[in-house]
């Protein structure tokens, strides 16, 4: 690797964690062109900072209101209705799971016929469970107008979930995410979350387990607990903290605002939740879910997903607990980054610096903007 504009590099899988100090350590990044490395996944982001003042007229997406009812007599999610598959759901009063009625994958799928009819044509079972998690009975909540300790009731039932599908013994991980709001896909807005549990590590978890475990091998640490650390000591990309957890964007951060969850403990996976971690989790996702909604003032759309180690029964020491949210707001609650072109073509390229974009959500106050009399 040529040391190029940056200076000096100081190897850390082929390339050093806290980049150089022109980049890494400047209280102001550089308004030229750059790329960034994600040690996560092994790969770059364009960084394109003289782009923000670029003139739009492109698509202006409609807001997306938060629902009205706190009860919905057509919402299939909504206590006592009748589910689109013809189920029954019950009159529940806290969060409420069940496998979903139109699943991505079944416990017993066949194999595909062997051997495949080319050796480029290559079919692989995958046997799984899906299952949907009700956060709340109230049809017109989301996670930031929860409070925390509803949110805790459901960090408890990600916990309960992730540990009876691990140990199933056809599952090799188990997958939480939450698709909110019409914008990405969510095709109910009743406050709920997935659950799949799959027969293979799915590929993003395997290429960040392939990094991790690369990064202990080299170093004998976790690549998670060095780069909080560089991120504690740089104060320059955090949003959000508390004794638990920290959020940050991330100094390679894809999507405008996209936050990285790091738990402060090397912990593997749900597995090893205690009740401190279980409120601070809680207590994280409420604050950096009100920032979103704070940001535009308006019921702000993402996906988040929590990445812990394989089911597989084996010992993971490189792994360390921690949570994406991937949302795709840009300059307003109207306009949105699209990942075309070059991104589809060659890589993610973002304009406003990660370091912009956590100092516009750390700014933003804690009360969420529907309560701010």
């Amino acid at each position: 690797m040529h040391q190029g504009q940056f200076g000096r590099l100081t190897r850390v899988i082929g390339y050093n964690l806290a980049l150089d100090q022109t980049v890494a350590e400047s209280t102001n990044p550089p308004a030229f062109p750059h790329r960034r490395y994600n040690p996560l996944r092994g790969d770059w982001v364009l960084v394109s900072p003289h782009r923000t003042q670029r003139p739009w007229q492109g698509e202006v997406s409609k807001t997306d209101p938060a629902p009205a009812l706190h009860y919905d007599p057509a919402c299939y999610l909504c206590p006592g209705n009748t589910r689109a598959g013809g189920h029954q759901t019950p009159p529940y009063t806290s969060v409420y799971v069940f496998e979903n009625d139109y699943a991505a994958l079944l416990p017993d799928s066949p194999a595909p016929p062997q051997p495949p009819v080319a050796p480029l044509l290559r079919a692989e079972r995958e046997r799984g469970r899906c299952r949907v998690l009700c956060f709340h009975p109230d049809h017109s909540l989301t996670l930031p107008r929860m409070q925390q300790a509803e949110i805790e009731s459901v960090v408890e039932a990600w916990v309960a979930q992730s540990q009876e599908l691990g140990a199933l013994p056809d599952v090799s991980y188990v997958q939480i995410f939450e698709n909110r709001g019409a914008m990405m896909g969510a095709s109910n807005p009743h406050p709920h979350c997935q659950i799949w549990a799959t027969e293979h590590v799915p590929d993003e978890p395997a290429r960040e387990s392939k990094q991790l475990a690369a990064y202990h091998a080299e170093h004998h640490s976790c690549l998670l607990c060095d780069y909080l650390k560089t991120e504690m000591q740089q104060q320059q990309r955090i949003v959000s903290e508390n004794d638990e957890f920290v959020a940050v964007v991330p100094f390679w951060a894809v999507w405008p605002f996209e936050t990285l969850l790091l738990s402060r403990q090397h912990i593997p996976s749900f597995d090893s939740f205690t009740p401190q971690l279980t409120s601070g989790l809680a207590n994280i996702l409420k604050q950096i879910t009100t920032r979103y909604d704070n940001l535009f003032s308006t019921s702000f759309p993402y996906t988040m997903g929590f990445h812990q180690q394989p089911a597989d029964g084996q010992k993971h020491p490189e792994w360390h607990f921690h949570g994406h949210f991937y949302p795709p707001l840009l300059r307003s609650a109207t306009v949105r980054k699209f990942m075309v072109g070059f991104e589809m073509l060659g890589m993610p390229q973002r304009d406003i610096t990660p370091e912009s974009a956590a100092q516009r959500l750390a700014a933003l106050p804690a009360l969420h903007y529907t309560e701010n009399s």
